[in-house]
């Protein structure tokens, strides 16, 4: 059982809801980004989504766009990106990462070569945005060579059909995407709609499943929490980081409240 699996099967038993922060590697600095993630674990953090900078974010809203620009002017390239995750390894062996970007700089690296390095490094699974699953069995038969998971996303938008299969293949965990449209956009978050759809897809999918897009602090945090198995946080974040003169402190003080509220809901 890889680390994902582990942490996620531990807070099931013990009644508890997973903590998933997302941060772009290279942002707000090259040098804070390893900081950060361990002030993050420090906090309450469960698993960690580290965004891959890429040019064409297609999926993300302006927050993260812009962010990943940044980075990428600041030289945050995979090779650093994977350098990031070995270094956090260096002094926490636990904790799980998953990288989560687009597929175009997985195919220039090579799919063979990217997961094998990702796997040195110390990444545990991997999502690819713009993956079709009907497309994904090869790549994900390369990641599961290397033992990475290769994490599968479900929409309000995503067929019975597709549902079914994605439930079926999931690995790690399925990302559940809380409403049409890129991330940042908070005020489209239907909380109702989410968590009835959140229920019916627990019921099928093989892997825990966490909900992510819309989810901005606490509050949000802890009511979609209550019918997934954990939340992802991360256009939030990545804004106060940016602004953040200590972000190892904002990290922290983010990330706190959010690990209360799910600590909270039963």
């Amino acid at each position: 059982m890889g680390r994902i699996a582990s942490r996620l099967a531990a807070l099931s038993a013990a009644g508890r809801k997973a903590l998933v922060p997302f941060v772009t590697a290279g942002d707000p600095s090259l040098d804070a980004t390893v900081p950060v993630l361990h002030a993050l674990v420090a906090a309450g953090a469960d698993v960690i989504e580290l965004g891959v900078p890429f040019s064409d974010p297609m999926a993300d809203g302006p927050t993260i766009q812009r962010s990943s620009e940044r980075a990428l002017a600041r030289g945050a390239g995979l090779r650093y990106v994977l350098q990031v995750v070995a270094g956090f390894r260096k002094t926490d062996a636990d904790t799980p990462i998953v990288l989560m970007g687009y597929l175009n700089p997985v195919e220039i690296h090579g799919s063979e070569r990217f997961a094998r390095e990702a796997a040195a490094a110390g990444v545990d699974g991997v999502l690819l945005v713009d993956l079709p699953p009907e497309e994904a069995a090869e790549t994900r038969a390369i990641f599961n060579r290397h033992g990475l998971d290769l994490i599968a996303l479900a929409a309000p938008t995503t067929s019975d059909a597709r549902l079914a299969a994605l439930c079926e293949q999931a690995q790690g965990y399925l990302y559940y995407v809380s409403f049409a449209g890129v991330t940042g956009a908070s005020d489209r978050l239907d909380t109702a709609a989410a968590t009835e759809r959140l229920r019916r897809i627990r019921a099928q999918a093989r892997a825990p499943v966490v909900a992510g897009f819309g989810i901005k602090d606490a509050a949000s945090a802890g009511t979609m929490a209550a019918d997934a198995d954990g939340v992802v946080v991360g256009s939030a974040l990545v804004a106060a980081l940016a602004e953040a003169a200590d972000p190892v402190r904002t990290a922290s003080e983010f990330l706190a409240p959010l690990r209360r509220a799910l600590d909270a809901v039963r």
